[in-house]
């Protein structure tokens, strides 16, 4: 079969490169990286031929995928890489079942960080002249056709593209739609715009497989006032906040007066999630507000509140070693300094999200190790949510596939008390434990969604996919420029 997307089979199905969710400069991959790279796209080549099959035929398979993770295997052993590793048999590149055993799953996923750009948006108005944001190749495909002239090519960060990549190329099952901190008038993506979303999976009789977020900065004047209609109009799920933002540059704390203000108005309105963004900095200007100390402190005046930390503090280009081990306290560190400060025990009213984390992480896995081993420990096992930050990088599937084989080695399980990543460690980090703050029941939304329509159109597309393995987030500082200059040219 001649494919439409990709025929050649140039693009690897586990999507190692530089692109950032917006909300960081891209950071080139390291050698490591890239010589995972050659070895992954040697090895399709010669399994590829092994098999008699065409490349995009093997990449697009489950051995596509598990070649793909065993050549960084190879890559990261070369390099004196010990902390984890991806837990596959080396035949799995070459024989289905045994990559089908590891890289598929049936576990309930509940993606909490979920985005999409309208592409017709007014934020496009506030462009200056000539600008293009997140620019792609101009073979660059989405839904089959080139994405060419103009402005077009954002369609492939808008509601089509949305849900072919997470729900027909991704094992996900429900997601959350988040938003970027902006200025109300200067928005990629609106509240009608992301409940209209919601309700085009809804009519797919019901499901309810989108949740919305109620985007909520109190140091902003007239959010806090404006969280009625959030709640009462949008039936918004929870509340998104970021701390580092706002409108004159400078953040906040949520343990400031603002911050306070904003967390009596939920529990008023009976929404107490509060979904903080925390780490991924914006840049130096007010860069402890990215920082975590604020969580333990809130977390132990309102015990009644969840407190979900959005992307867990961690800082992309700075390596996650174990607790403490740094001296300066930065990253997880900081969430985790805050919670022992604070008397907040493991699997409380705390959660740790994993959203541009995991994706960042698991391309070094000591840190994705220290990462994820440290959050089992002192967030607690219960209380780790997943998250993709997608689409800004194309469909969850590789993070997913990822996440599903990677383990944290004997090494270092027995040096730094890790515990080994289980399937129910793993089912829980999925979408279970996110199943209690977003007071979801998993056995009922798994019941509707077998029978709906996306889960037969799912099944119907799983016959003859075309995964893009394409990401849509900025490569490279100038796009990261381009797409902060809609935002006045800044973040912070």
């Amino acid at each position: 079969m001649r494919h439409r997307v990709d025929p050649d089979g140039l693009r690897l199905p586990v999507k190692l490169d530089s692109t950032s969710n917006g909300e960081f400069v891209p950071i080139p991959l390291s050698g490591v990286n890239r010589t995972a790279i050659q070895l992954a796209r040697a090895s399709a080549t010669a399994s590829a031929r092994r098999k008699g099959v065409s490349r995009r035929d093997f990449l697009v398979s489950a051995c596509g995928a598990a070649a793909t993770l065993l050549a960084f295997n190879e890559a990261n052993a070369a390099a004196g890489k010990a902390g984890g590793f991806f837990d596959l048999h080396r035949e799995a590149a070459l024989d289905e079942s045994l990559a089908r055993d590891v890289l598929d799953g049936n576990e309930f996923i509940f993606d909490v960080q979920g985005h999409f750009v309208e592409p017709n948006g007014a934020w496009l108005k506030s462009l200056p002249s000539g600008a293009r944001p997140l620019t792609f190749a101009p073979k660059t495909q989405c839904l089959g056709d080139a994405a060419r002239g103009n402005l077009d090519y954002l369609a492939c960060l808008g509601p089509d593209q949305f849900v072919k990549d997470v729900f027909l190329d991704s094992d996900t099952d429900m997601m959350v739609l988040s938003f970027v901190p902006s200025r109300p008038d200067a928005e990629p993506l609106t509240i009608a715009v992301a409940d209209a979303v919601r309700r085009i999976v809804d009519r797919m009789e019901g499901s309810h497989r989108l949740l919305v977020h109620g985007r909520v900065n109190p140091n902003q004047p007239g959010d806090i006032e404006r969280m009625d209609e959030l709640a009462a109009k949008w039936k918004v799920c929870a509340w998104k906040t970021y701390t580092q933002w706002g409108p004159d540059g400078r953040g906040y704390f949520l343990s400031d007066e603002p911050g306070l203000r904003f967390i009596e108005k939920a529990r008023a309105l009976g929404i107490k999630v509060i979904c903080v963004h925390k780490g991924v900095p914006f840049g130096r200007k007010s860069y402890e507000h990215s920082q975590c100390h604020d969580i333990g402190v809130v977390a132990r005046q309102f015990p009644d509140v969840s407190f979900i930390v959005y992307h867990s503090g961690f800082v992309p280009g700075r390596p996650e070693e174990a607790y403490g081990a740094s001296g300066d306290m930065d990253g997880v560190d900081t969430l985790i300094r805050s919670l022992h400060d604070n008397g907040i025990a493991p699997n409380s009213n705390v959660y740790a999200e994993l959203g541009t984390t995991w994706r960042f992480a698991m391309r070094e896995p000591d840190s994705a190790a220290h990462l994820l081993g440290k959050l089992l420990v002192h967030v607690g096992e219960h209380n780790v949510l997943w998250g993709t930050d997608s689409l800004w990088y194309g469909s969850p599937q590789d993070q997913i596939q990822a996440f599903r084989a990677f383990q944290i080695s004997q090494e270092f399980r027995e040096r730094f008390g890790y515990p080994a990543l289980t399937p129910g460690i793993r089912a829980g980090v999925f979408g279970l434990n996110a199943t209690r703050p977003y007071r979801v029941d998993a056995s009922a939304v798994r019941t509707t969604l077998r029978a709906d329509t996306l889960s037969r159109e799912r099944a119907s597309y799983g016959e003859r996919p075309e995964p893009s393995f394409l990401t849509y987030g900025p490569r490279t500082r100038r796009e990261f420029l381009n797409l902060l200059r809609w935002n006045g040219g800044s973040r912070a």
